[in-house]
């Protein structure tokens, strides 16, 4: 569960340090205090996407730092990923400069923001004051139905299953309608790669005869200017730079004998005379290996042509003839299993009866799914006054496709006798609301993830209604972390522990939140003004009296 919140400079937000307890938490104040920059400020925490907007006005960096008691799974998630785990928990933060630039940290070890929402995914989860608006997409009906049905491992498997059966049903396609094309490329590859074959260049040759060719044009140049240089130091019949170097070494050793000064010079002449007797052994070593040779030079020259050619021919550069040959013939491969059309209609009708194989058993677990959900729901809609209301979940069969062979629709009927229609076209703004919380509880019931925040999914919702809905967050309270963000007296009411955010203007004029934990008398006062607004009576204290008695 989420133990601590800390949020610096972050939109209106000048330093809260928050403190969270176990069961159910709201959060309350005016329209426009910030309080749903708390959830904001927790899901960049947890790797939302963030940027310098939401640094406050004069600041240097927003940093939030969110630290949670650890479930197994998060745990486990830790180590595979090499995060330390201190204290039992986990640590998260996010810091966003001015600049836009985004560091991430789990335990004080630097991460990435993808990591933060994998680890985010496993410790809560957020239901928005708009998630209503997300049951009319055909997308997230399927989605939350394969969440409940916890067959996300098997929609993934009929996504990669479909992926690999079109893919070679695109092929056999094109090689069905392109079969001459098909047959002329072969046998144009069949010819380019039996010409490559032939001539075998090897990976690195062109650098090595090059070198060769170079060395062997120039063996007479070579040839006569080590022997000049050998000469020269060594063998000139008349005074030789080695012998004349050795006998002037020898002359002046006697004279340091005479004057020690001269030592320093005699030993700065012997490494010269011995670098240049080394110079003698190299250049007579040199000379052993270098000979004229006409034929081999031919050879090579002749090598060096044929490979020129062909790298003309294929336009590519001399050493990417061995690439381009492995490239052709991987090319030529392909095209040959292609051409066994026969094979490849087995080929298709195999992967297309995996995947249809996969796509039922994923149709299974979701009408399993769907008729525990629709029970589920429908029961919570007698409690949240729609007497007699119908939710069901319906599987229309389909064409193939990723995510399977039905299409998921959520239906309601609002009143007992009706038939039940399409849930975006049936329901007004009031029962969608009370569907979208029902549908948000019951799911969350099915996930082990600790800590449940619920952003104003209340909104729309009033009168005896409202007070159902806090029952049912309490009484989820008992098995979770339940956070909410709350203009409902009534739910507000029903929290164990109650936060107040409201704006304040500090000493420079700027506008900043602020928030307090509430006491018995102080939760009196916030809940008389959120049932009686601006001007509160003994009547409305009265009435939050009996609100947060009940």
């Amino acid at each position: 569960m989420l133990r601590t919140l800390s949020i610096r400079d972050f939109v209106i937000v000048e330093s809260i340090e928050l403190e969270f307890s176990a069961g159910f938490t709201v959060f309350t104040g005016e329209t426009g205090a910030g309080k749903s920059i708390l959830i904001d400020a927790l899901t960049l925490a947890l790797g939302g996407r963030g940027d310098a907007s939401v640094v406050r006005e004069g600041a240097a960096k927003a940093d939030i730092t969110a630290d949670f008691a650890l479930s197994a799974q998060a745990r486990d998630w830790l180590a595979a990923n090499e995060f330390a785990v201190e204290e039992g928990g986990a640590l998260l933060r996010r810091v966003i400069d001015n600049a836009g630039r985004s560091k991430a940290y789990i335990n004080g070890i630097a991460a990435t923001a993808s990591q933060l929402r994998e680890l985010g995914d496993l410790l809560v989860d957020i239901h928005g004051q708009h998630a209503h608006q997300s049951l009319m997409k055909t997308d997230a009906q399927r989605d939350l139905l394969d969440s409940q049905a916890g067959a996300g491992g098997e929609a993934r498997a009929v996504a990669a299953a479909y992926k690999a059966w079109r893919a070679l049903a695109k092929q056999l396609e094109e090689f069905e309608t392109n079969a001459a094309n098909v047959l002329y490329e072969r046998e144009r590859l069949e010819w380019q790669v039996n010409e490559l074959e032939k001539l075998a260049v090897k990976p690195g040759e062109w650098a090595e005869v090059s070198n060769e060719q170079s060395r062997l044009s120039h063996a007479a140049s070579l040839l006569e200017g080590a022997q000049e240089a050998l000469a020269v130091i060594s063998e000139a019949e008349e005074h030789p730079i080695l012998s004349q170097l050795s006998s002037l070494n020898l002359k002046l050793g006697k004279l340091a004998d005479i004057d020690a000064g001269l030592q320093p010079i005699v030993d700065l002449i012997e490494p010269a005379r011995i670098q240049l007797q080394e110079a003698v052994y190299a250049l007579n070593d040199y000379l052993d290996r270098v000979d004229l040779d006409p034929a081999r030079l031919q050879a090579v020259e002749a090598r060096m042509d044929a490979i020129h050619s062909a790298a003309r021919k294929f336009r590519v550069p001399e050493d990417e003839l061995p690439q381009e040959h492995a490239k052709l013939a991987t090319r030529l491969a392909q095209l040959a299993d292609a051409t066994d059309l026969d094979g490849l209609r087995k080929q298709e009708e195999k992967l297309k009866a995996a995947y249809m194989a996969e796509a039922h058993k994923l149709s299974a677990t979701r009408a399993r799914a769907a008729a525990a959900l629709g029970e589920a729901v429908t029961r919570a809609m007698q409690e949240l006054n729609m007497t007699g209301g119908r939710f069901e979940v319906a599987l229309h069969p389909c064409e193939p496709a990723a995510y399977g062979v039905e299409q998921v629709e959520f239906l309601v009927a609002g009143h007992a006798g009706v038939a039940a229609r399409s849930l975006a076209k049936v329901a007004s703004g009031g029962e969608l609301a009370r569907i979208s919380l029902a549908i948000s509880v019951i799911t969350s019931n099915a996930t082990t993830v600790p800590t449940l925040i619920f952003d104003e999914v209340d909104s729309g919702i009033g009168g005896g209604v409202a007070e159902v809905v806090g029952r049912l967050l309490r009484r989820l309270g008992q098995e979770r972390q339940v956070l909410c963000v709350t203009h409902l007296p009534q739910v507000a009411s029903q929290a164990g522990q109650h936060f107040q955010v409201a704006k304040s203007t500090l000493d420079n004029g700027k506008t900043a939140s602020r928030i307090d934990v509430l006491d018995a008398k102080s939760r009196v006062e916030e809940i008389a003004r959120m049932l009686g607004g601006l001007e509160i009576t003994a009547t409305t204290r009265k009435h939050a009296r009996e609100l947060l008695a009940s």
